[in-house]
C-alpha cells in the first residue's frame, strides 16, 4: 500500500496538480505485463513456472481431478481392448502356425513331426521384399509435385526438396528403412501396421517408428486411427526411460513404484515364437491416448471434446502428462495427426485383414496334411511290429543301422515266423495332392502364386500380355495402392516437421537456387512416394513402357522419343539416366556456336525466350550454307535427322522471334507461354494479338515486296532486261512522237484540204448565184419583151 501511495499521490507543496496522472497498462505478451504511468514504467514477468500453451496440464490439476480422469480413460481403453478380442484371438491362432520355431512334439509318440506349412511365411517375406524394393528404391522413398502453376523456381524448389527428404530418410535418419521393414513384414500378416512420427528432442530431429498393430488400441466400431475419436498407443519404458522424461519436465514427477507385468496374448505369443521369455520385462507400461476429451478446468465455452494427449501408467493408473493435441492458433482446433495406418486389406472394423486372417487356415490344413506325410513316411520306413514272447535280440533293442547284422535268439521256427510287422502305408498320394491343392489356392489367395510363363506365347502381342500380367497381380496392385496412400500421409507429416524444426539454411549445398530458401521451398511443393500405385511390379511397368513404344512406333512424331526411353531407363533402375538419355527440358542457354557444335554431336538444343532470336538464327543459317560443313554433314549416315533438328531448332527461335515482334505490335507483354489464363483474359488477348499480327503481317509483306525489289534491282540478267525494257520504250516513244509528227501533218493537210474545198465552195457559190442572177436576169429581160411585144400587138390591132 505503501508503494501505491507513493505512486498515486501527488506531491506535497504541488497544489496545482489537482488530476491523478493516467494509468497505462500494456499487454504485448500474455507472460508479461507492463505497467506504465508517466514517466515510470513496471513491468511484471511471469514465472516460468506458469501454465503455457504447450505446458504439461498435469502439473496443473488437482490429484483428485487427475485420478478421476485417469480412471474415466482406462476404463475406456480397457472397453477398447475388449471390443478387439476376436480379431486378437484369430491373430494368435495364426502365430500358431507361422514356423518361425519348430515343435518338439510327444503325440502321437515322441518325436514325431513337428514342422509348419511354409506359405505364412512365406506370403509375408515375399510381400515384404517386394514392397521394399518399390517403397524404398535406392536413390531414395521420396518424389516432389509442384502446387498450382509450373515455373522454373518451382522446378528448381522441387528439385531441392526431393533431394533434402531423401537425404533425410536414407542418412540423417538411420532407422526410417529398418522400421519400414518391419512394418511391412508385420503389415503382410497382422493385416494394419502403425507408424508414429513426431519429433523427438533427445535426436534434435524428426523420426518415424514402427508399432505392431497389437501397440494400438483403437475403438473397434472406427474406421481407423485418423478419424477415431480414441487412439491408445502401449508404450514399454524402462525405470531409467521414466526418469529422463521426469527430469526434463516432460513426465509429471510421481511414484510409479516398480513395474507391473501386464503381458498380452499376443506378446506371450510372439516371445514363444521367437524363443524368448517374457519374465525378464521388468518395464512400465504406459497408455499414450490420443483422445477427444471434456478435460476439468479446461472445458470448451461450447462443451465439445477437444483433443489432448494423456500418458498413463498402466500399473498404477497414474497420469504423467497431459498435452493439448491442437495448434495454438487453430481455430477449428482439430487433432494433430502422430499416427499413419496402415492396412493390407481394410477389415469390418478398425483393424484391417492379414495373411493370418486371409490363408491361416490353409496354413492350419497344409501344417496337419504336411506332419501327416511326413509321419507316414517314418513309419513306413522305420516300422514297428509283434514279436514272439522268447525272441531275444542279443545287445539292444535299438533300430538296426543300415548294412548291420544282429544275431537273434529264436525259440523255434524261422525268425519271420517270430516277427511281425505292423501294415504301415507309404505316405498317402491323395494326401499329396490334397497338400498340393491346398498350398496352391492359399498362394493363390495371398496373391503369391508363381506366374505359369509356359502357358505363354513367346509371339503374344504386348496388349496380350500386359493384360495377363494385369490379371494376375490386380490383388497386390490394391494393396501398394493401399501402401502408397499411408505413405503420402507419413510423408506430408514428416514434411511438416522438416519444414518447421529444421534450419533455415541445407546441410549441404543445394544443385540451384539459395541456400536460405529452405522453407520456402517446402510451402511451394508436395511430397509423394516414388512407388508406382498403378503398378506393382517392375515387369509390370516394363511391359506398359513396351506397349507404348510399340504406339510410338506407328506415329513417332506425335511422342516425345526421348522422354519415353528416359523413363524406361529410370523404370529398369539404371542410374544418370539423364546423361543417357538428354533431353531439351536438361538444356541450359548456350550460344550459336555451341548449339552448332551440338547439332554435329547429335545432342538436344533448346531455344529460350530471352534470347537475341535474329542472331542465333544468322549463326545456323550461316552454319548451314557454309559449303565445307554441308560437305561434312552430307558424308554423315545422320544427316537427314542432324538437318532436321536444325531446322527444328532454328524454328523455335522463329517462333520467339515471331512472338517478340507481336509484343512489339501491340506495345504490352504477353503471358508466359503455355500459361492458364482466364476465359476472359484469353478473349481479350486473343484479339488483342490478331490486330497486332495483322499489322506485323502487313509490315513484313511491305518489307519483302521492298527486299524483293532491291534484290531483283541487282541481278544481271534484271538490268539487262531492264534495259532492253528502256530501248524498247524509246523505240515506243520515237514511234510515238513520230506519230503524234505525221498525225500533225496530216491535220494540217486536212486544214488545207478542208479551206481548198471551202474556198471551192464558195466559188462555187458565187459562181451559182452569178448563174442565178444571170438567168434571172435573161428571164426578167425576156418577160420586158414579150410584155413589150404584147403591148406591140395590141396597139397594132388597134
Amino acid at each position: 500500500m505503501d508503494i501505491a501511495k507513493s505512486l498515486y499521490t501527488a506531491p506535497q507543496g504541488l497544489e496545482s496538480l489537482t488530476e491523478e496522472p493516467d494509468l497505462e497498462i500494456e499487454i504485448e505478451d500474455p507472460e508479461s505485463v507492463s505497467i506504465g504511468m508517466g514517466g515510470m514504467q513496471i513491468t511484471f514477468e511471469s514465472d516460468d513456472d506458469s501454465e503455457k500453451f504447450d505446458s504439461n496440464l498435469a502439473e496443473f490439476m488437482d490429484e483428485s481431478e487427475l485420478e478421476q480422469v485417469g480412471s474415466e480413460i482406462v476404463e475406456l481403453v480397457e472397453a477398447d481392448i475388449n471390443s478387439r478380442k476376436d480379431w486378437v484371438e484369430m491373430f494368435v491362432k495364426g502365430l500358431d502356425v507361422l514356423g518361425m520355431k519348430y515343435e518338439e512334439r510327444t503325440e502321437p509318440w515322441n518325436g514325431a513331426c513337428g514342422v509348419f506349412s511354409t506359405i505364412l511365411t512365406e506370403a509375408a517375406v515375399r510381400f515384404q521384399s517386394e514392397m521394399i524394393v518399390e517403397t524404398f528404391p535406392a536413390a531414395g522413398p521420396v518424389k516432389t509435385e509442384i502446387i498450382g502453376a509450373i515455373n522454373k523456381m518451382k522446378e528448381e524448389a522441387a528439385e531441392r526438396v526431393r533431394a533434402d527428404m531423401n537425404y533425410q530418410l536414407t542418412e540423417a535418419m538411420p532407422e526410417y528403412r529398418p522400421e519400414h521393414e518391419r512394418m511391412l513384414f508385420n503389415l503382410g500378416l497382422a493385416g494394419s501396421a502403425f507408424k508414429k512420427v513426431y519429433f523427438d528432442p533427445a535426436l534434435g530431429r524428426q523420426t518415424s517408428i514402427y508399432i505392431p498393430a497389437e501397440d494400438v488400441i483403437i475403438p473397434y466400431g472406427s474406421s481407423g486411427a485418423r478419424t477415431a475419436e480414441r487412439v491408445t498407443h502401449v508404450m514399454r519404458k524402462t525405470k531409467n526411460d521414466i526418469r529422463k522424461l521426469q527430469s526434463a519436465g516432460f513426465y509429471r514427477d510421481v511414484d510409479l513404484g516398480e513395474p507391473v507385468a501386464i503381458h498380452t496374448d499376443v506378446e506371450k505369443k510372439k516371445a514363444e515364437e521367437q524363443g524368448y521369455s517374457l519374465t525378464d520385462d521388468d518395464r512400465y507400461q504406459v497408455y499414450e491416448v490420443q483422445i477427444d476429451f471434456e478435460m476439468p478446468g479446461y472445458e470448451d465455452e461450447d462443451e465439445i471434446a477437444l483433443p489432448y494427449i494423456v500418458s498413463i501408467d498402466a500399473g498404477t493408473g497414474k497420469i504423467l502428462s497431459i498435452y493439448r493435441n491442437y495448434e495454438e492458433d487453430d481455430v477449428v482446433r482439430l487433432k494433430r495427426q502422430h499416427m499413419v495406418q496402415y492396412d493390407y486389406v481394410p477389415g469390418f472394423g478398425a483393424y484391417g485383414f492379414g495373411y493370418i486372417h486371409l490363408i491361416g487356415g490353409y496354413a492350419r490344413a497344409g501344417t496337419s496334411l504336411i506332419r501327416q506325410l511326413i509321419d507316414a513316411g517314418t513309419l513306413s520306413n522305420l516300422p514297428g511290429g509283434l514279436k514272439s514272447r522268447g525272441l531275444r535280440v542279443k545287445g539292444d533293442d535299438t533300430p538296426i543301422s543300415p548294412g548291420e547284422f544282429r544275431d537273434v535268439d529264436v525259440p523255434s521256427g524261422s525268425i519271420k515266423d517270430n516277427i511281425m510287422a505292423l501294415p504301415y502305408k507309404e505316405p498317402s498320394q491323395v494326401l499329396a495332392m490334397l497338400l498340393e491343392k491346398i498350398t496352391e489356392e492359399g498362394r493363390r489367395l495371398g496373391s503369391i502364386a508363381d506366374m505359369k510363363i509356359s502357358d505363354m506365347s513367346a509371339n503374344a502381342p504386348v496388349g496380350t500380355t500386359l493384360a495377363i500380367l494385369e490379371r494376375q497381380l490386380k490383388t497386390m496392385s490394391a494393396v501398394q495402392a493401399r501402401v502408397h496412400f499411408s505413405m503420402k500421409q507419413e510423408f506430408k507429416i514428416l514434411k511438416n516437421i522438416i519444414r518447421d524444426y529444421t534450419p533455415t539454411e541445407y546441410e549441404y549445398d543445394p544443385e540451384s537456387g539459395d541456400r536460405k530458401a529452405k522453407q520456402e521451398d517446402y510451402d511451394m511443393v508436395e511430397v509423394i512416394p516414388v512407388s508406382d500405385p498403378n503398378a506393382a511390379t517392375m515387369a509390370q511397368r516394363i511391359m506398359q513402357y513396351q506397349a507404348v513404344i510399340q504406339l510410338a512406333q506407328q506415329a513417332p512424331q506425335i511422342y516425345n522419343l526421348p522422354q519415353l526411353h528416359r523413363q524406361m531407363i529410370e523404370v529398369l533402375g539404371v542410374k544418370n539416366a539423364d546423361k543417357l538419355v538428354p533431353t531439351k527440358d536438361d538444356q541450359k542457354p548456350r550460344d550459336p556456336i555451341s548449339e552448332n557444335m551440338a547439332f554435329l554431336r547429335g545432342e538436344p538444343t533448346k531455344a529460350f525466350i530471352y534470347q537475341d532470336q535474329d542472331a542465333h538464327i544468322q549463326a545456323h543459317q550461316s552454319f548451314m550454307q557454309d559449303p565445307s560443313i554441308a560437305a561434312t554433314i552430307g558424308q554423315n549416315p545422320m544427316a537427314q535427322q542432324m538437318q532436321a533438328a536444325i531446322m527444328a531448332h532454328i524454328a523455335e527461335h522463329l517462333a520467339f522471334k515471331y512472338r517478340k515482334d507481336v509484343e512489339e505490335q501491340v506495345g504490352v507483354p504477353l503471358p508466359n507461354p503455355d500459361s492458364d489464363l482466364p476465359e476472359d483474359v484469353e478473349v481479350q488477348l486473343s484479339r488483342l494479338v490478331a490486330q497486332g499480327s495483322q499489322q506485323l503481317m502487313q509490315k513484313n509483306s511491305a518489307q519483302a515486296q521492298q527486299q524483293q525489289n532491291q534484290q531483283m534491282q541487282q541481278d544481271p540478267l534484271v538490268q539487262i532486261q531492264q534495259a532492253e525494257l528502256q530501248v524498247k520504250q524509246a523505240d515506243v516513244q520515237r514511234k510515238t512522237q513520230k506519230d503524234q509528227s505525221d498525225a500533225q501533218i496530216a491535220m494540217q493537210k486536212l486544214q488545207l484540204e478542208k479551206q481548198r474545198i471551202e474556198a471551192e465552195i464558195a466559188r462555187e457559190g458565187k459562181r451559182i448565184q452569178s448563174q442565178e442572177l444571170q438567168a434571172k436576169a435573161r428571164i426578167e429581160s425576156d418577160v420586158t419583151m414579150r410584155q413589150l411585144e404584147m403591148m406591140n400587138r395590141t396597139k397594132k390591132g388597134e
